[in-house]
């Protein structure tokens, strides 16, 4: 039988008016700025299901933006991030989109920098101001922004698994969860942890030039 917090059951301290379109929102944004790299001048959100439909009304868009400014489901500032974005110079957009057969509450950010790259995020308000992301640069993934994570994203070799898990056992880490996902020969492998990584930990693993993407994020509760 699953174990329910006092998180789950009462939902999130927020701002209004709805955990899934707000809160959830919100942490979305939070989450999505903690992968990418900064130095965005202009994001797009793309919208889809539900958010697309009472984005308005429910302050989904507020909160969207406000997570991507760094702001938490609870602070009062997520009602002016509007206000806030445009003295900061960021440029932001909101476009209803279909993004497949995805859930309802599901939207994609997309992040242009000045030098002509762009780098994108989804992910779905599940319910209860929790959060799933779902794709990091169009590669499905599986992550909900709670623990220290690992992300990597390499070419399907032998030995990426005990690698990673033998640099985190000798260093006395426990790992909360392990898992990979496959498209064609690529692998993404995502690994929680139950507490932060130490810097020199992270700069090894992040440094290792077998990967194709690497990141460690630290979560955000």
């Amino acid at each position: 039988m699953k174990e329910y917090g006092v998180f789950d059951i009462i939902g999130p301290i927020m701002i209004g008016p709805s955990s899934s379109h707000t809160a959830g929102a919100a942490r979305i944004g939070q989450v999505a700025i903690s992968i990418v790299k900064d130095g965005f001048t202009r994001v797009d959100f793309h919208l889809h299901g539900s958010f697309a439909q009472t984005y308005k009304g429910h302050g989904t868009d507020k909160a969207l933006l406000a997570g991507v400014l760094g702001f938490k489901p609870n602070d009062k500032r997520l009602r002016d991030s509007f206000k806030i974005a445009d003295e900061e110079g960021l440029e932001y957009h909101f476009i209803k989109d279909d993004l497949g057969p995805v859930h309802p509450n599901t939207a994609k950010i997309v992040f242009y920098y000045p030098d002509g790259t762009t780098s994108s995020v989804t992910g779905s308000s599940i319910g209860g101001g929790n959060i799933e992301i779902i794709e990091i640069n169009d590669v499905s993934i599986s992550y909900n922004g709670k623990f220290p994570t690992i992300i990597l994203r390499y070419r399907e070799q032998k030995g990426v698994i005990y690698e990673v898990s033998k640099l985190l056992a000798t260093n006395d880490y426990n790992i909360e969860s392990m898992k990979t996902v496959k498209a064609d020969d690529e692998v993404t492998l995502i690994v929680e942890l139950n507490e932060k990584l130490e810097k020199s930990i992270i700069e090894e693993i992040i440094n290792n030039e077998r990967y194709d993407y690497a990141n460690y994020i630290e979560g955000v509760r």
